[in-house]
């Protein structure tokens, strides 16, 4: 699915071409995973994958909301707007909702289109990009006058409330703020970023999707994150100084161990972990070393396997397949977690091989075709202008 296909769809439905256009990318996190809503920092980038979007106003208050993708539709009204029993629809209704609370030059309803390539369920966040490519589009479409990171908050508001996951801003900042070549060094408390640099000369990000669709809502998601409240609760009413995990020394975790449950403990231990990984892999990356890197996001892998329980067999067997494979520096989960993909970091002169390994290996395991995309870094949103 591309942008001509969604803006032919448009043009098919609508009788008229569309006044602007957006592609808003998906994006995939290099390490610092489970850390962005917990105050810590990540390290994503957008990539080539991304959903389309078709927009025009219209001269009265309703809203028709177009999936390409699943050849689905949804009406609605600004002056009734309220959640629909279409999954799909709520992140986009999510996103008008919190834009409509607070700009009133949101006056007049649209006509949209949108779909694109970001495999949903595969954890490249997919619905990301739709609520932020759709806060972008209205944002430049009704000149709303919003900064990126207000978007961004918009987005990830629209997915506590109407998707019903309690994320963190990454995905949305990423989708919204990539630079090519470019990876994001993303301060999650304090939303400020510096861009690093993500050499692939001679590497190439391989992904791999185990089949395994994960619904974050209905899920262990959210109970991770009220794990780690717990914990984080139980340091800052014996502990004045401590704000947030960043204030908390392993030294003073192990000191409390045996006065946290044993799981809101584990759930400490790996963002606390993650966080020190997260510090280490971007001297790495600084240093141009992705050998070192490649190790960290292994460790990482560990972590969320046995001590934050986000993985599956699946992700494990990918994984662990690497391993011994020529030219493979890092692998682990990428994304919420519960299946989706594997991220690999891989020389380029070993990826053919490594591919079809991956596919040998899995399909006599699991009986499943393994699907496998390689990645570019690119630009955050954007508005096409030529839809030629």
């Amino acid at each position: 699915m591309n942008e001509k296909v969604v803006a032919k769809t448009f043009e098919n439905k609508f009788k008229s071409s569309p006044s602007i256009a957006v592609r808003a990318p998906g994006r995939i996190n290099l390490i610092g995973e489970h850390t962005d809503y917990n105050d810590g920092f990540v390290l994503p980038a957008a990539i080539d994958k991304a959903i389309y979007f078709c927009l025009s106003k219209r001269n009265d208050n309703t809203v028709i909301l177009n999936s390409v993708d699943l050849n689905d539709e949804h009406e609605l009204s600004l002056d009734d707007i309220k959640k629909s029993n279409k999954d799909w629809a709520n992140f986009l209704i999510g996103v008008i909702k919190e834009i409509k609370d607070t700009n009133p030059k949101l006056n007049a309803g649209f006509n949209l289109t949108f779909g694109g390539d970001v495999p949903l369920g595969a954890g490249l966040s997919s619905s990301a990009a739709i609520e932020s490519g759709l806060a972008y589009a209205l944002n430049e479409l009704y000149n709303l006058n919003f900064s990126l990171l207000d978007l961004a908050k918009i987005a990830q508001s629209a997915e506590h409330n109407f998707a019903g996951v309690r994320c963190g801003i990454m995905d949305m900042y990423a989708s919204l703020m990539g630079k090519k070549g470019k990876v994001i060094q993303l301060d999650c408390k304090n939303l400020t970023h510096t861009y690093l640099p993500f050499e692939m000369d001679d590497v190439s990000v391989v992904l791999f999707n185990s089949g395994v669709k994960h619904n974050l809502a209905e899920s262990a998601y959210n109970e991770r994150r009220e794990q780690c409240e717990e914990g984080l609760s139980f340091f800052q009413k014996n502990y004045a100084e401590i704000n947030s995990f960043r204030d908390l020394s392993f030294e003073t975790l192990e000191k409390h161990k045996a006065d946290l449950d044993a799981k809101v403990y584990d759930r400490c231990l790996y963002v606390l972990s993650e966080e020190d990984r997260m510090k280490r892999a971007t001297v790495a990356l600084t240093e141009g070393n992705l050998e070192a890197f490649g190790e960290l996001m292994y460790q990482t892998h560990d972590g969320l396997k046995d001590d934050y329980e986000v993985s599956c067999d699946e992700l494990d067997f990918l994984v662990d397949l690497t391993k011994d494979k020529p030219g493979v520096l890092g692998a682990r989960m990428m994304g919420g977690g519960f299946g989706g993909c594997t991220i690999n970091i891989v020389k380029k002169d070993a990826v053919s091989d490594l591919i079809e390994a991956v596919k040998v290996a899995y399909l006599s395991k699991f009986d499943i075709n393994i699907e496998h995309f390689q990645v570019q870094i690119t630009d955050g949103c954007s508005v096409i202008y030529e839809l030629a």
